[in-house]
């Protein structure tokens, strides 16, 4: 972890429909993270968890509120800089794989190889997940363990500096969960990435440096930990 700053969040709301319907997902969320931080956030569904990470990665704008990333407001971003800001420095892991289902494993790769600036070769991303030996596998003769590697591996092909998992071992058993987290560890410590995980698992707590408890909308709970524990060295 580095001293510098990646995030700045301030006073950040989000809020869906109107009126008696209305939803405040987010209240007023103030947070800041460091380049190479490793956070985890837990809370219930529905607690604003997978808002911030949109928001955060440009899928999504705030109802209020000012995101910054390295300095950069992204509020003040054009459609065309967030689309940039999303190739170059974004990578999403989500719990559905989102795999093409007519491409082998590496061409699942390439399909971010081809757009990003200094790309991993697809191999190399596949090798750094443990995925060496389906380079030419289709996604159904993969497990899920396996396609979500597909996933990580297309994530990191990019060299984000940020990396947002959302749910990424949600579907899984947790010897497969372990072999998804130990690649995650792995690409997170190669590429010295920041990420940002968001689980429902509290066994998943200990890999992070902080802890975000999310409860209605806003932060509850921060807890730091001393020393990031391996994936090895959990219990699922």
């Amino acid at each position: 972890m580095k001293d510098t700053l990646c995030f700045e969040v301030e006073g950040l709301t989000k809020e869906y429909g109107e009126g008696h319907s209305k939803v405040r997902a987010l209240r007023g969320v103030n947070l800041t993270i460091r380049d190479g931080e490793i956070i985890v956030l837990l809370g219930p569904s529905g607690s604003g968890k997978s808002t911030l990470l949109n928001i955060l990665g440009g899928l999504d704008s705030p109802t209020d509120g000012h995101v910054r990333f390295h300095g950069i407001d992204l509020g003040t971003m054009s459609e065309r800089a967030l689309t940039n800001y999303r190739r170059n420095n974004i990578g999403f892991i989500f719990q559905n794989y989102n795999l093409m289902p007519g491409l082998t494993a590496e061409e699942n790769v390439e399909l971010v190889t081809e757009i990003a600036v200094n790309p991993l070769p697809a191999a190399e991303a596949l090798d750094l997940v443990g995925l060496k030996e389906r380079t030419h596998h289709f996604p159904s003769q993969l497990s899920g363990g396996e396609q979500q590697r597909v996933a990580i591996a297309r994530a990191i092909a990019k060299r984000p500096s940020v990396l947002f998992c959302d749910e990424p071992t949600g579907a899984l058993d947790s010897t497969t969960s372990l072999k998804v987290l130990n690649a995650l560890d792995t690409a997170a410590a190669e590429m010295d990435t920041t990420m940002l995980m968001v689980t429902h698992h509290q066994g998943i707590a200990p890999l992070a440096d902080r802890v975000l408890h999310f409860r209605d909308g806003n932060i509850e709970k921060e807890i730091r930990n001393e020393s990031r524990a391996k994936p090895e060295e959990i219990e699922l």
